[in-house]
């Protein structure tokens, strides 16, 4: 399945800012089963430097400056790609149980940004949570194969939280979501990896974007897409990771985009930055992701 995926940012300010600094996330990096065409990244107004490198985790990075006041700016990020299934079946025995994958982890000596110890641990937003634990514990062994937990975690989250757009913001702690029991696919991502980690199964946090379908009758509405969120579970040396998608209760395949992988959403956040002036700004986004074949 080949993509064409389009992402237009456009930040409003109430008054004009200067000295601007901005990192943009939008880059696919490498990850099995994708293949990354042409992608360009178009800033206006045109920044004074633009700086790529890799991010802190397993992310791509765009750093950009605009030294000259501004009081809208425009980040459009534009690439195709191409998706193949998973070359294998994913049975829920496949994979070492809790206890010992825990034990596998911490024995690792791979401290790259594909390493499970990376996402063993809390993080500014996957802090450890004693009530997500104590949850999670109703319904996961340490001798349940690492797939079977998986799944299980994700049944769970996409059965008993209710998806409700703008129920919660980008920094929503997620004990306020598990508690409220609904959210967007961002605070189920971070319930299912505070969960995960709590049984000692590496977590990360993937960024990316998810093919939609128009109700029956409808034509597809372009622009009408967004980014996603699910998480990549680290089940043992032979299957590596396998991304989990709690809110809609699949394994991630050719319909899920991937972007990028981190600790949690602090690590893989699409644009953040700093600047001078007034604080006061309104962010509009526009998302097509549209099949090519």
């Amino acid at each position: 399945m080949r993509y064409s995926v389009s992402h237009i940012t456009t930040l409003q300010y109430a008054a004009p800012v200067r000295l601007a600094q901005f990192n943009a996330r939008l880059r696919p990096a490498a990850w099995p089963g994708q293949t990354l065409g042409d992608y360009l990244l178009t800033v206006d107004p045109q920044p004074a430097q633009v700086l790529e490198r890799e991010g802190g985790y397993y992310i791509n990075e765009a750093r950009f400056s605009l030294h000259d006041p501004i009081s809208e700016l425009q980040i459009e990020s534009r690439f195709t790609v191409e998706k193949e299934p998973l070359p294998f079946f994913v049975t829920d025995s496949a994979g070492p149980g809790l206890a010992d994958l825990r034990e596998r982890a911490m024995q690792k000596p791979d401290l790259s940004a594909l390493g499970p110890a990376s996402y063993s641990f809390a993080s500014p937003i996957a802090v450890p949570e004693r009530d997500i634990a104590m949850w999670s514990s109703g319904f996961l062994s340490e001798s349940m194969p690492v797939v079977e937990a998986g799944r299980a975690l994700m049944a769970a989250i996409h059965q008993q939280f209710a998806y409700e757009s703008g129920a919660t913001v980008a920094d929503t702690p997620p004990i306020e979501a598990f508690r409220a029991r609904h959210g967007v696919c961002q605070d189920f991502s971070h319930i299912m990896i505070i969960a995960a980690r709590a049984h000692g199964i590496p977590a990360a946090y993937v960024s990316g974007y998810l093919r939609t379908l128009p109700p029956p009758g409808k034509e597809r509405l372009v622009g009408a897409d967004a980014m996603h969120a699910w998480v990549n579970l680290w089940c043992g040396d032979d299957l590596g990771w396998i991304g989990f998608d709690p809110t809609n209760n699949i394994l991630a395949d050719t319909d899920h985009i991937f972007i990028g992988m981190g600790r949690d959403y602090t690590d893989v956040a699409p644009l953040d930055g700093t600047f001078r002036g007034s604080s006061q700004q309104t962010m509009i986004f526009s998302v097509d992701v549209a099949p090519l074949d």
